[in-house]
């Protein structure tokens, strides 16, 4: 063998271990991103639930005309719109281009 053969052998083997290296660390960390969107999945289902239960409770009329009463409905009503603004965040849904263009 010639130098030129070993260096190139030593170069091939040291690519390969450095390869084996990147594989793992590239399927460690895919599992990991998979693992986060389904725990922001499960979280953003919670959060349609909640906001649709809010929804609900906030559509029923109010019998009672008291101060203290409204300001908790005003918070119900932050805290929905609040639950819709953190979901939306979470999901990063980009508008489209299409919707933008039928508003104006």
């Amino acid at each position: 063998m010639t130098t030129l053969e070993i260096i190139l052998s030593c170069s091939n083997i040291t690519l390969v271990f450095v390869l084996g290296i990147s594989v793992f660390y590239n399927i460690r960390h895919g599992l990991w991103i998979i693992r986060t969107t389904e725990s922001i999945e499960k979280a953003l289902d919670i959060l349609d639930e909640r906001y649709s239960a809010i929804s609900k409770v906030l559509e029923v009329p109010l019998f009672f005309d008291s101060p203290q009463i409204r300001s908790v409905v005003e918070d119900i009503k932050t805290c929905r719109d609040s639950l819709l603004e953190s979901a939306t965040i979470l999901a990063d849904v980009p508008q489209d281009d299409d919707e933008e263009k039928t508003d104006n």
